[in-house]
Order: C-alpha cells, then sequence, then structure tokens
C-alpha cells in the first residue's frame, strides 16, 4: 500500500528502489515514475532524466536480516548524490542529511533537500527514505561536512578468478567503479584467468607491497589457509566476494556474494515443475570443478528435482565459458544425438549460450528440442530467453562492487560486520525478461 501510494503521489518526481519483486511490479504499474537503478547509477539517472530541475526522490528499501547492509547501500545513495553538488551533513540522533544545492538552480526545495531515514525492524519490511522539500536548507555554521573517510587513500588489492564470462566482466567493472580513485582508493588489481596457484600467488603480491585491504573472488574453495594465515599475520584484512572457501572464518573478516545453492534450487524447482513425473534425459554443464558456484548449484538443483522423471545422464565441466560449453554440447550430441537428450541444465548463461550453437549446428531448436535452464542473466542470456532459445534464468547479480567497497571501509574502521552478506537474487521465464531486459544494467 505504501509503495502504491508513493508511486502515485504528484510530491514524487522520481522512485528509486532496491525492493526486489515488489520494486518490479510497482515499476510495471508507474513505468513513467519508476526508476530501477543501484546505488552508483541512481543519480545519473535522476540527473539525466530531471536535467536541472530541483527534485524529490523517495528511496524505498526492502529489508532483509541484513538490515544494516541495506542501510550503507543507502548512504552510497546519498554520497552519489553528494557527487552531483550536495554536501551531506549530520545532526542528532534521526541522522538527518542536510544536503546543500551547490550545483543545482533553486527548484521547488527553495534552496535545500533535507533527507529522513526511518528504518523499520522486522524481517522484509519495506521502509521509506524520503527527500522532502524543505523550507529553507540553511545550517549552522559549526555543522560540518561529514567524513567520507579522510584524505587517506586507501590501498586495495582485488584477486579476480579471470575474464571467463559475461557475468564476470559485469563482476569486474562493479568493483573497478566501486574501488575508484574518485571513491578514495587506489586499487591493485589481477585476473588469474582461473588459475587458481596464479590468484593466491598474487594475493601474496598484495601482502609484501602492504596494502590496506585484500579481496579475493576465489576460484575454488579449498588451498586458501596458509595464504589468509600470511594476511591476518600481516594485519591485512581480507573480504571474500563472490566466492567462498573452506578455510575457518577467523582468517577472513567478512564475505559477500550469492547464494548460490538457492540459485541451484530455484532452477530445479522450475525443472521439477515442468517435467514433473515424465522421464525426463537431462545433461549437465558443470563451472569450474571445484568452485563454490558450481558445487552449490549442483546440489540445489539435484535436492530440488528429487522424486521426479528427471534422470541426469551426463555432467561435464564447461569452466563457466562459452567455448568450453560448446565443446561439451557438442560432445553430448554426439554421443545421445537431439532425441536423446530432454533437458540441459547450464550453471550459468556463458555455457548455456555455447550449447545453444553446438545445438543449431546439429539442426536442432534450443529451447523446443531440448528445453535449457541456467543461471546469471547477463544481457545475451536474457535476450536468448526472450527469443525462446532459453526457457528459464535464474538470476545471478554480480554488481558486488558497493558492497564491498563498503565492508572494507567498516572493516579498516573497525566497526562490526558480519561474517556474510547475500544479495538477492530474482528468477525469469520468458514473459518476465521481455518486460526487463530493456532496464537492465548489466
Amino acid at each position: 500500500e505504501d509503495l502504491h501510494r508513493i508511486g502515485n503521489s504528484h510530491d514524487v518526481d522520481v522512485v528509486i528502489h532496491m525492493a526486489g519483486e515488489v520494486g518490479r511490479m510497482v515499476g510495471e504499474m508507474h513505468p513513467q515514475r519508476m526508476v530501477h537503478v543501484n546505488a552508483v547509477g541512481a543519480t545519473n539517472v535522476i540527473q539525466c532524466g530531471m536535467g536541472d530541475q530541483g527534485v524529490t526522490v523517495h528511496i524505498l528499501l526492502k529489508f532483509t536480516q541484513f538490515r544494516h547492509y541495506d542501510r550503507d547501500v543507502t548512504d552510497n545513495i546519498l554520497r552519489h548524490l553528494g557527487m552531483l553538488g550536495l554536501t551531506f551533513r549530520t545532526s542528532g540522533v534521526r541522522e538527518t542529511w542536510y544536503p546543500h544545492r551547490t550545483g543545482f538552480p533553486a527548484g521547488p526545495c527553495r534552496g535545500g533537500l533535507e533527507v529522513h531515514k526511518k528504518f523499520l525492524t522486522g524481517i522484509a519490511m519495506v521502509g521509506a527514505l524520503a527527500l522532502v522539500t524543505a523550507g529553507c536548507g540553511g545550517s549552522s555554521d559549526d555543522d560540518s561536512a561529514s567524513d567520507s573517510g579522510g584524505d587517506k587513500t586507501v590501498k586495495v588489492g582485488f584477486a579476480q578468478t579471470g575474464s571467463e564470462s559475461g557475468w564476470r566482466s559485469a563482476n569486474t567493472e562493479s568493483m573497478k567503479t566501486a574501488f575508484s580513485s574518485e571513491n578514495g582508493f587506489d586499487l591493485v588489481f589481477n585476473a588469474a584467468d582461473n588459475d587458481p596457484a596464479a590468484q593466491i600467488a598474487a594475493v601474496r603480491s598484495f601482502i609484501s607491497q602492504g596494502v590496506d585491504a585484500i579481496v579475493i573472488a576465489p576460484i575454488v574453495e579449498d588451498g586458501w589457509d596458509d595464504v589468509l594465515q600470511e594476511a591476518k599475520d600481516a594485519d591485512i584484512p581480507v573480504i571474500l566476494e563472490d566466492r567462498t572457501v573452506t578455510s575457518s572464518d577467523d582468517l577472513y573478516a567478512s564475505w559477500v556474494g550469492l547464494d548460490f545453492k538457492k540459485e541451484g534450487t530455484t532452477a530445479g524447482e522450475w525443472a521439477a515443475t515442468t517435467f514433473g513425473d515424465k522421464p525426463t534425459k537431462m545433461v549437465v554443464l558443470e563451472g569450474t570443478t571445484g568452485s563454490a558456484p558450481a558445487n552449490d548449484r549442483a546440489e540445489g538443483f539435484n535436492a530440488a528435482i528429487e522424486g521426479t522423471g528427471i534422470e541426469t545422464i551426463d555432467s561435464q565441466t564447461g569452466d563457466f565459458t562459452r567455448d568450453g560449453g560448446k565443446t561439451v554440447m557438442e560432445g553430448f550430441l554426439q554421443k545421445y544425438g537431439l532425441d536423446g537428450i530432454d533437458l540441459l541444465y547450464a550453471h550459468n548463461d556463458d555455457m548455456a549460450l555455447g550449447a545453444i550453437e553446438a545445438i543449431e549446428a546439429a539442426g536442432g531448436k534450443p529451447g523446443e528440442d531440448i528445453q535449457i535452464v541456467s543461471i546469471d542473466a547477463v544481457k545475451d542470456g536474457m535476450q536468448a530467453l526472450v527469443d525462446g532459445k532459453i526457457n528459464y534464468i535464474v538470476e545471478c547479480n554480480p554488481l558486488l562492487g558497493e558492497l564491498a567497497a563498503g565492508l572494507v571501509t567498516d572493516v579498516l574502521a573497525e566497526k562490526d560486520v558480519e561474517k556474510s552478506y547475500y544479495v538477492e537474487d530474482g528468477s525469469f521465464d520468458q514473459e518476465q525478461a521481455a518486460a526487463v531486459i530493456d532496464s537492465r544494467l548489466y
């Protein structure tokens, strides 16, 4: 009801939402009034869409058990609004910001915007953060601008897996944007080309360089104990991003990423509902052997299809790459033929896209002769879903940069952080994909 009220309000120019399916629903009902953006892109959309008008903005949050992390994302939106010429100040226990309009001409707010943050308790509650008009917008001289971390540049080493997929490219771009010099960071970047030994060597290099913090997207789960202990001995905090490790959790400060097992479960539930008790021959394109997403997506999917008529007749790794998916699928088709495979489960979109090429080269119609369920929801995968070549996609959001940067900042400031933060995913059939594909950022 609150979302409807805000969406219909003539006093609100822009709505920024981070409300998952609820926000998407309202966006469909109010397509001209709903702006679906992330923390980095929010102000760019506002600036481009509203020009130099004074605007009133409502920010909607869906609070989960990680409420204070939603707050961090909101803070990032406010910080980026400030980069447009607004300076945010804090005063009092209500945490009220008073941005000064140095970059905008006077508009409906007559010189100022007052930001009130109201955080609601409970799980999956919807709170509102409103930038409402203020009569004067001035402030006293003894209010100083908020401290964004001081003038000290934070040197961060980021050990990326490689560039194996469209998802990974979007993830890398998100990390580089968040850890930019404009945001007060000096990023030392390394992509290990999916070589675990090279990735561990990169982390050791970060340690020897004396970086302030290290962020790792681990290629595989095992083998991290020694180097993580070395970082701990050097008093360099480690943040894990995207993937997890089997090492003791006292060797790293925190992790932020996706629930890979839940993604597999969601994909498996679609398959179970679609095929039920019908005898179904399935092949699987696995992710990198030993990686967290490959392990967890397999576990979740297999549990979801238990008791159905789906039989896994073959399963091989395609290393999360399009070429790998194509090559392995070619082998499946040579072994079983088009008529011998009913369903393909791909651990990511790139492998599914490679498999589509192999199916078409063999004279088949992907999505019809062989149904396909995949995970990621990158642009090319979503387009294949819209075109009917993939039947269902479970989302895996790659835009983790702002969250990782926020964790680094909090850990270095010795703030308490949770050990793990899960980012919410969605899922799409053909109709749902067609409705959102033009507005997606990856």
